[in-house]
């Protein structure tokens, strides 16, 4: 009997991952592979994008001490994955195998499968086996062909011109033409949480079937980047092109009529997600798996043993960082953060401004000061995440080392809550967090607060769509929660900070915060393809977050 390595990655690059190596990509091979193409690295995925050029991860110097979990991988440790019937000298070469079914463990719930007009781990992961996109990424973040054969961005950079590939059609059949990548393109734009990744696209035209030139009212730095399969899934317009409302379309969910290489078999709310291989999907040979099936769990702690006697393939729900380290020490499991530089995921505590208590930045600051990251780092989570000074990770050029942070000063934040007009003890907050990942953090931060005198309390939600729930209508105070950087500041940082994009959804401007200065500042960085005038902009407004605090930054997960 063939040992079992388990391959353990995250968020969206598992997707894109999975996706890739199903797909058979130009680049599969430096991809993990999600089936038979176990024996290479992975890379850098939807969640998962850095732009093009620009956003090339760019490790800064103390990056090298960052390597509490080991993301070493050895191509001839690899085998085969996800199917228990692969022949071994297959396996030992490397070389894909037809066949098998991969199991993948999540704690997430999605609230549906249209990635067009939601974000999250939740909706992409089956959404990028569900749906194609225009581009692909490799492992250095350049564009590859996908639903786009070649693409042309003009010189003044106003325009892209994308050939589509002959012969793709959705799961029902039905060719897929430049007329689906506009009503997906457009219907991104007005939908999706991420405000600006299309705000800058005015129209896309479709002069023939397999031509699609997307007009820009300026240059966008991450145009590219945002038509990757995480971000740009391509939907059937014959379908949702019906008048009701996107975001809460019965299609959504029933009957969901992809463009990708699985098409959807099963969906049971919250428990599982069955996909089945699609027979005429576009490119030859592809994909791989015959199956992908996605087991949802409120309990981490059933999927890290489901990793271990081999009934879970895959999974980056891990729960507690203790069993992160317990699967470190099983020799038929590999746990890996490689590629987790490409969507730069970032945990913070989040604050509501528009409460009362909270809108003083004084308070905000104290809490800065009551907070120490590192012992969340070191300790809370055993080394197995890094400490986090600003919003944008250390692994992206943008990141601006020099912004100043809080340390831990009891005495300065007693200070700061007295010359706010707080007695000790006079201040009640609680703290909400998405379950069930994120309650070790959580916990330390109600501590952490009494320590200045804070009464605190946990608000626990009994799963992902009601925290979300609650954080969208801004009936929290304060809130742990997980973000990406999704490449390029534009995609993924923007939208948390601009002030027009309080929309009433999750992972938008959920603080309330407003900045004019800030609005600006971002603005003139999502309009420029001048890298060094990109950095300074960023490097500004990271130092003005900084200092009004809407966000205290925590940790920097490896997965």
């Amino acid at each position: 009997m063939i040992r079992q390595k388990l391959l353990m990655m995250f968020a969206l690059v598992l997707s894109v991952s999975l996706f890739a190596a199903a797909c058979g990509g130009s680049d599969s091979d430096t991809e993990e592979a999600s089936d038979s193409d176990t024996t290479t690295t992975t890379e850098a995925e939807d969640e998962p994008e850095a732009e093009a050029e620009a956003e090339e991860p760019e490790a800064e110097e103390d990056t090298d001490d960052q390597q509490a979990v080991d993301t070493t991988l050895d191509e001839e440790e690899l085998e085969e994955l996800g199917s228990d019937d692969v022949e071994e000298s297959a396996v030992a070469s490397g070389d894909p195998v037809p066949g098998g079914t991969l199991v993948l463990g999540s704690t997430q719930v999605p609230r549906h499968l249209n990635g067009v007009v939601q974000s999250g781990y939740a909706t992409a992961v089956p959404g990028t086996q569900l749906n194609a996109s225009p581009l692909l990424f490799d492992d250095e973040f350049n564009p590859q062909p996908y639903l786009a054969e070649s693409w042309e961005v003009a010189e003044d950079g106003l325009s892209v011109t994308l050939n589509l590939v002959e012969g793709a059609v959705f799961h029902d059949g039905v060719p897929i033409t430049s007329a689906d990548v506009a009503f997906s393109m457009l219907a991104a734009r007005d939908n999706h949480p991420f405000k600006t990744m299309f705000a800058p696209v005015s129209d896309v035209e479709t002069p023939d079937p397999q031509t699609a030139i997307v007009r820009l009212s300026q240059p966008h730095p991450a145009i590219l980047l945002a038509m990757s399969p995480g971000l740009l899934p391509i939907i059937p317009k014959h379908i949702f092109d019906d008048g009701q409302d996107l975001k809460t379309h019965p299609r959504n969910t029933e009957d969901f009529v992809g463009s990708g290489p699985f098409r959807l078999t099963e969906y049971e709310a919250g428990s599982i997600i069955r996909m089945e291989k699609f027979e005429d999907f576009f490119i030859p040979e592809r994909p791989y798996l015959d199956e992908i099936i996605i087991e949802i769990t409120p309990d981490p702690n059933s999927i890290v043993l489901g990793l271990e006697n081999g009934t879970t393939h895959v999974s980056a729900s891990l729960g507690a960082a203790a069993n992160i380290l317990r699967l470190q020490d099983n020799e038929d499991v590999v746990v890996t953060a490689q590629g987790h530089e490409a969507i730069g995921q970032v945990t913070w505590l989040e604050f509501n401004v528009a409460d009362p208590i909270l809108s003083d930045v004084r308070v905000r600051q104290a809490i800065g000061y009551a907070i120490d990251r590192d012992f969340l780092a070191d300790v809370i989570q055993q080394g197995t995440q890094f400490p986090l000074t600003t919003g944008i990770v250390a692994a992206s050029p943008f990141h601006n080392p020099d912004t100043e942070h809080y340390d831990v000063d009891i005495e300065a934040a007693k200070a700061l809550l007295a010359e706010a007009g707080y007695a000790e003890g006079e201040i009640s907050l609680a703290v909400d967090y998405i379950p069930p990942g994120q309650q070790a953090d959580a916990e330390y931060i109600v501590q952490a607060l009494g320590d200045i005198g804070i009464n605190a309390e946990l608000n626990v939600s009994p799963d992902f769509p009601t925290w979300a729930g609650r954080v969208a209508a801004g009936e929290h105070q304060l809130t742990v929660n997980n973000v990406w950087n999704w490449g390029d500041p534009v995609i993924g940082v923007h939208r948390t900070y601009l002030s027009d994009n309080r929309v009433g959804a999750i992972w938008t401007n959920n603080t309330g915060y407003e900045n004019a200065e800030v609005d600006a500042l971002l603005d003139k960085a999502g309009k420029t393809f001048d890298r060094d005038e990109r950095i300074a902009l960023y490097g500004e407004f990271q130092d003005i977050v900084a200092d009004e605090v809407p966000i205290y930054f925590l940790t920097n997960p490896p997965f």
